[in-house]
């Protein structure tokens, strides 16, 4: 799949649609999910064009890829979500429901948040 340079991410990115910024730097966007699933609930974006996590992984560099998800760690930390647990959540394709072509990851937390999916009897 191709890089769509329009997806709401990217203009996010842009700064063409406003957001709720939790942290910026040259390399990686955070922002608070509009539909917040949870009491913390931020969005992290690599600034560079990659479709999933796969897209990533295979092609940016080894460090890039490092510090984005050193980065996450550290944003789930200034949301204090590091404190009683939380889920990082990345879908790639359809199947996975991926909604945005764009990598990125979700620091869910705040609450206890159950079973990984739907109809799972118990928590792992």
């Amino acid at each position: 799949m191709a890089y769509d340079k329009n997806n709401i991410f990217a203009k996010i990115i842009r700064g063409e649609i406003q957001s709720k910024k939790i942290y910026e730097d040259d390399d990686v966007l955070a922002f608070h999910d509009i539909a917040q699933a949870a009491p913390v609930h931020a969005i992290v974006v690599p600034k560079g064009e990659y479709v999933s996590f796969d897209d990533f992984v295979r092609n940016a560099a080894a460090e890039k890829i490092a510090g984005f998800f050193k980065k996450v760690q550290a944003i789930a930390a200034q949301l204090g979500a590091d404190k009683n647990g939380y889920r990082l959540i990345t879908n790639h394709g359809k199947n996975a429901s991926q909604s945005v072509p764009h990598f990125h990851v979700h620091i869910i937390g705040g609450r206890p948040l159950g079973a990984l999916l739907p109809g799972d009897a118990h928590v792992r």
